[in-house]
Formats: C-alpha cells, sequence, structure tokens
C-alpha cells in the first residue's frame, strides 16, 4: 500500500475540491477510483467505493503505519477513522461512535469488520487473559452472525439481512474488557421466501452442506436444498460444495470459541432441520370435509426435532383454539389457505426467535465481568452501527418500506450531526462562512412517521380496525391523506404515470432516490400474526433445546407477533421502539 498521495491520484480530502460541484465531486471519486485509491475524505467523513475485488490495503503491516497517527498523517483509510475514534475515545475518556451508511452491496459489513480487527490488533499490548478472550468473541461473533442473519441477494452475495449496533467497552487503559449487540429488523420473511437470484439465510445451506452424514440422517434430511420448500428458490445459487463447508466449520469453529457447548449447536442444527420439514408440509381438502397433512411422516419429524407430541403439532397444523364467547373454548379446523399461514407464521417466528436466542447467548458470553468502577475506573464505549443499506428491488415490498425508513433516520441524524450543528457552531463562534444549501429529509420521515396521518399510523390503524380492511382501502387512505404531499404519489393520484399499477403501488422520493412500493401484503406482514397454539406447543416443550423455544413462544401474548422495528433510529436515540422483526 502506498503512503503517496500525489495530485495524479485526485484529492484525497472532498473539502480541497476548487469547486464544489457534482461532476467535480464524481470526477475526482472515479479518479482515485481508478488509481486503486477507494477511500476519500469529507472533513471527518469517509467516503469508500466497494472494489468488488481483494485489495492489499489491510493487515498487521497497514494498521501499524495508521496505529498512534492523526486523522490526515497518512492516506485515507478505515483504520485511520477506527483510530481516531479510538484516539479520542482514550484521550478524553467519552464514549464515540462510528456510523456505517451506504446503500445494499456497499460494502458496510466488510467495512465494520476492518473496523474490529483493527480495533482489536491495537489493545492489550500486556496480553491480559481476559482481555485476549473479549477480543476472540468480538471477532468470531461476526462469523456466527453472518451465517444466522445474512443472505445472498441481488445485489451482494453476503448482504446483511438484519440491522446491528455493537457497543464494545474499554477500561481506563483502552483495551476492550465487554460488549454488547443489538440487532434490528431481521428480514424474517427471507425464510419463507426469496426473490429470483437470492437464498435463504446462509445458515440452511451451511448445515445441508456441512454437517456430517450421521446428523444429517439424524435430522431426516438430505443434502440437496432443492429439496426443500424454504431453500429450493436459491438451490441452483450455491457456492461450491468445498465453500459451503468451509463456511459451515469457520461458523463451527467460531461458536466453540465464543462458548456453544456442543449440545447448543445440535440443538441449533435440529430448530433448522425443524424449519425446512415444517416448509414442505402440504395440505389437502378430505373428501368428508376437513384438512390433512399430504405427508404426515413431516409431521413426525418436526414433533422429534422439537420435541414435541406428534398428535399436539399435527392438531396446531390443522385447527386453532379460539373463544366463542363468555369462557367457552371450541376448535376451529383451518382452511388449507389458513393452515399454510400459521405453518409459515410458525416457521418465521421459530427463525426469529433462534436468531435472537444466538444474539443473546453471545452477549452473555460478552458481558463485562466483575467490574466495579470504584476499583476499576469508569469504562467507555466505541459504537459501531452497522445497518441495512437502502434497497430499490424490481418489486419493492414492506421489508424494502421499513429498510428505506431507518436510511432516512440515519440521513437525518447525519444532517443534524454533521451539516446542521456544525453550522450552529460556526455561528456561535462567529466564524465568517457561506451558507451551504442542503436537503432537509424531515418532511419525508413526517411522511412515514408522523401520528395519526402518518404512513406507518394509517397502516396500523388499517390492522386494528374491525371489519374488513384490505391493502388496497390502505392504498386509498394514503392517497387521501398525502395527495398534496410533495414525496408522494400514486397512480390514483398521477394516472398517467404508467410505471404504477392501479390500487397496488405508491412511490415515495426518498433522499436517496425514488422507490416504488406494492401495498399486497403490507397489511399481513405488519400484523404478523402467529396463533397461541402454536405458542403453547413450543413452550411446554421438555427438550434440551426447550430453552431457545420456551423464550422464544414466551415472548409475547395474544395472537400477535412482536411489532416490527421500524422505529430502529429512534430506539437507538432512547426513543420508542418496538421488538425486531420484519
Amino acid at each position: 500500500m502506498e503512503d503517496e498521495e500525489g495530485p495524479q491520484c485526485g484529492k484525497p480530502d472532498f473539502v480541497l475540491l476548487d469547486q464544489v460541484t457534482m461532476e467535480d465531486f464524481m470526477e475526482n471519486l472515479k479518479l482515485r477510483f481508478e488509481k486503486g485509491r477507494i477511500y476519500t475524505y469529507i472533513g471527518e467523513v469517509l467516503v469508500s467505493v466497494n472494489p468488488y475485488q481483494e485489495l492489499p490495503l489491510y493487515g498487521p503491516e497497514a494498521i501499524a503505519r495508521y496505529q498512534g497517527r492523526e486523522l490526515y498523517e497518512r492516506p485515507p483509510h478505515l483504520y485511520a477513522v477506527a483510530n481516531a475514534a479510538y484516539r479520542a475515545m482514550k484521550r478524553r475518556s467519552r464514549d464515540t461512535c462510528i456510523v456505517i451508511s451506504g446503500e445494499s452491496g456497499a460494502g458496510k459489513t466488510e467495512a465494520s469488520k476492518h473496523i474490529m480487527q483493527y480495533i482489536a490488533a491495537v489493545t492489550n499490548p500486556s496480553q491480559r487473559a481476559e482481555v485476549e478472550r473479549v477480543k476472540n468473541v468480538l471477532l468470531k461473533s461476526t462469523c456466527v452472525l453472518e451465517a444466522f442473519g445474512n443472505a445472498r441477494t441481488n445485489r451482494n452475495h453476503n448482504s446483511s439481512r438484519f440491522g446491528k449496533y455493537m457497543d464494545i467497552n474499554f477500561d481506563f487503559k483502552g483495551d476492550p474488557v465487554g460488549g454488547h449487540i443489538h440487532s434490528y429488523l431481521l428480514e424474517k420473511s427471507r425464510v419463507l421466501k426469496q426473490h429470483v437470484g437470492e437464498r435463504n439465510f446462509h445458515a440452511f445451506y451451511q448445515v445441508l452442506r456441512g454437517c456430517e452424514d450421521s446428523e444429517l440422517r439424524e435430522m431426516h434430511l438430505q443434502r440437496s436444498p432443492s429439496l426443500y420448500s424454504f431453500t429450493r428458490q436459491g438451490a441452483g445459487l450455491s457456492t461450491s460444495d468445498s465453500d459451503e463447508r468451509s463456511h459451515y466449520q469457520a461458523v463451527m469453529e467460531a461458536m466453540q470459541v465464543i462458548g456453544f457447548r456442543t449440545e447448543e449447536v445440535r440443538s441449533v442444527h435440529r430448530i433448522l432441520a425443524a424449519i425446512l420439514h415444517l416448509g414442505n408440509i402440504e395440505f389437502v381438502e378430505k373428501e368428508e370435509g376437513g384438512l390433512a397433512v399430504a405427508e404426515e411422516v413431516l409431521v413426525d419429524h418436526v414433533a422429534q426435532l422439537t420435541a414435541t407430541p406428534r398428535d399436539m403439532v399435527l392438531r396446531c397444523l390443522l385447527a386453532r383454539t379460539v373463544a366463542s364467547g363468555g369462557r367457552e373454548v371450541i376448535e376451529k379446523g383451518h382452511t388449507a389457505a389458513e393452515a399454510s399461514y400459521a405453518r409459515d407464521a410458525c416457521a418465521k417466528a421459530v427463525y426469529q426467535r433462534l436468531f435472537e436466542w444466538v444474539v443473546n447467548r453471545i452477549n452473555g458470553v460478552m458481558e463485562t465481568r466483575d467490574r466495579d468502577p470504584r476499583r476499576d475506573g469508569k469504562d467507555t464505549v466505541i459504537g459501531v452501527l452497522d445497518i441495512y443499506g437502502f434497497e430499490v428491488f424490481p418489486v419493492n415490498s414492506f421489508e424494502q418500506f421499513c429498510i428505506n425508513y431507518c436510511n432516512e433516520k440515519l440521513q437525518q441524524l447525519f444532517i443534524q450531526l454533521i451539516l446542521k450543528q456544525e453550522q450552529e457552531e460556526y455561528e456561535r463562534e462567529g466564524i465568517a462562512w457561506q451558507s451551504v444549501e442542503y436537503f432537509n429529509n424531515a418532511t419525508i420521515v413526517d411522511l412515514v412517521e408522523r401520528p395519526h396521518r402518518g404512513i406507518l399510523a394509517v397502516l396500523d390503524e388499517a390492522c386494528s380496525s374491525a371489519g374488513t380492511i384490505t391493502d388496497r382501502i390502505f392504498l386509498q387512505t394514503l392517497d387521501t391523506h398525502h395527495r398534496h404531499h410533495a414525496h408522494y404519489t400514486s397512480r390514483q393520484l398521477c394516472p398517467t404515470d404508467k410505471t404504477m399499477e392501479f390500487g397496488r403501488d405508491f412511490r415515495i422520493k426518498h433522499y436517496a432516490g425514488d422507490v416504488t412500493y406494492s401495498v399486497q401484503g403490507f397489511m399481513d406482514k405488519n400484523r404478523d400474526a402467529l396463533f397461541q397454539d402454536f405458542k403453547r406447543l413450543l413452550y411446554n416443550r421438555p427438550h434440551p433445546t426447550g430453552y431457545v423455544a420456551r423464550w422464544a413462544a414466551g415472548h409475547h401474548g395474544g395472537d400477535q407477533a412482536p411489532p416490527d422495528s421500524r422505529h430502529t433510529l429512534q430506539e437507538l436515540h432512547g426513543g420508542p421502539g418496538g421488538k425486531p422483526g420484519l
């Protein structure tokens, strides 16, 4: 890696541009990229361009060049930002935060890994055993979370399908002594279905390709992902078997280092297997009326893997318990459509709770131990936020709406911290400066989250209203409320725009670009109903893996799953928020 930043490489900091125009900005970015400079500063902000290839920019030698240096002593680099955050935390004994944002596929997850590697490399020179343990868990946790929370998409072969905020606690010496991971917005709908060219979460394929033959037989699984409804779509997109097995081995090693017990790992595999078998269950109408499972052996597999009575599994699949007035409770048989919906809701819920259990298990290992501020001094924190990138697909649904809303909130935070506060500081200090016009996206955020009239409020009201409220009626209500909003439109409001479909689509002009959303499924995904029968079934299971399911099933009351984490950024700021889940 060269330390020279000559004029032939363009300006290393965009504030040095002679003219600040979009054309000059893009030209400088292009020139630097062509010269192998993927990083450029805007003051203390680092702009990164994903090269989609391995570059010799990282490793021990590169870390040594940036360690202990000021931000501008070396060419722009992620290590310089990590070093600046670490030095600021250590010098001032103040908490710091690194926010990583960008569109899907921009390289955010890789950036967060490089930051973690830098922090691990420059800390604990005295080689204290407890600090080394914490560092190892911090580094290995990424591998495990990627297995359960990442998937192949059309934009990215290792796309994070959840948001992550990691706190790293440091002692007065600047060594990591603990940490905590907050996860947000797990895209659990991916368990059921993926777009063409995409895959389910990595964990399913890794288990099918990586487990020993004997363990697969115990779980009644075969190696081919094409045999299972939930992995069939992405079966032909799999990497080579050897790559899948090596990824599986890396995850197994990481779980061992973190402290997962052998039985816990096998229990996780059994739950993944149960989800795959659950997805293959289909329903048929009986001639004499009622419903039956097409292949009842799959019910046997699910019952065995979840250690639940077979007859109770079958009953939950075919019927639900409802209150009929007063205190009388009756069993109501499902239609085929209702049974399929209940099966899918159970599969999503189990996977989401499994993911949350994995995160909590890692947190339990990483938490600070025996720390007394009076004896050990005050701990400081570096936070690293790595959340979904802005997404635009051929068909955008509720998931993309939630993701892009979070990105709007993140952009609003960026505007407040970088632009608004900076200019207000100039005014307070009486510094002569030229006012810079910038777009404040508060009006877009308000469109989504405004009480009573915002899109989320209208959606929640539609879901809680009595009577038959459809996605189409929900869209009509949005059109009524926002017909004059500059950043909202639909085919009803703009009949000549044939890129949208009547009664189905609406468009938001986001800060990052226009996105057309299909309202089909918005209300179902927002309700996210999970019948009590499945909760009772899993909560009472007498099995070594029972703690996973019992903790999961006991999460919520009623027939509703947790509200989604649409308020992710509000939650990070201490505002209202819900449980993770799309």
